[in-house]
């Protein structure tokens, strides 16, 4: 398939997928012990699980022009990095639960098990399988094990620093640690720092505006996925 061609395609995809994840990351974007919304901000009943965020009374939650853009942009990048590869498939999936999953954390502080534990168990799977399929430019084994060295190492930092890493990071940094090791242990090492990178850029920036502090609390989450996201570029680039 032309490389061109391929990339539209993805980008489609990611468009599609995108305009269903609003109405969930609305729906999700609850306290912990919380049961997620039923109803629109106004009381509106919310029908049904996928779909852009809008009810009976009007457009409500995330913007679904820029869900659906963000989505389009990141499946297009992916697969113009590992083109037409057996593990782009997962890579297709797993962009829109990471913009689902950044989503629900910026509005709420907060990464649900039903969104982090299921990435985290898919990407193990589906990155088995396309290890069987000729073609594969990853390791499996690599992958694993870059899973529970991430989330090993976020597990030490909630140990230390209970208050400033969540245990919701410590089981997404596992799913995430799990694609990064697909490309081996330099690319593990590159989006796990392109995570802390980013979030420190942000939080700086934060503090140098006026709106926030040393000790301001921040959605880690939307950062680690898009360091994550950055090692399995440059490493489908440079497979």
């Amino acid at each position: 398939m032309p490389a061109v061609l391929l990339i539209v395609l993805a980008a489609c995809l990611g468009a599609v997928i995108g305009i269903l994840i609003p109405r969930p990351a609305y729906r999700l974007s609850v306290p912990p012990e919380t049961p997620w919304h039923g109803a629109s901000p106004t009381g509106a009943p919310i029908s049904g699980w996928f779909g852009p965020a809008r009810a009976d009374d009007g457009w409500y939650g995330p913007s679904t022009p820029a869900v659906a853009l963000l989505t389009a942009a990141l499946t297009a990048a992916l697969a113009a990095a590992a083109g037409p590869v057996p593990e782009l498939g997962v890579w297709m999936l797993l962009a829109p639960a990471l913009v689902l999953l950044g989503t629900v954390d910026r509005a709420v502080q907060r990464l649900p098990d039903v969104l982090t534990l299921p990435i985290a168990a898919a990407t193990a799977v589906l990155l088995g399988v396309a290890a069987l399929i000729p073609g594969a430019k990853g390791s499996w084994p690599t992958a694993l094990l870059g899973g529970l060295a991430l989330g090993g190492g976020y597990f030490v930092l909630f140990l230390i620093n209970p208050n400033g890493m969540g245990f919701g990071d410590v089981k997404l940094a596992a799913g995430l640690g799990i694609a990064l090791g697909w490309y081996g242990w330099g690319v593990l090492l590159l989006g796990a720092f392109a995570g802390f990178l980013y979030g420190g850029v942000y939080g700086v920036g934060l503090m140098l505006r006026g709106r926030a502090g040393r000790k301001t609390a921040m959605p880690f989450g939307p950062f680690m996925a898009a360091g994550a996201l950055t090692g399995v570029l440059l490493g489908g680039f440079g497979a």
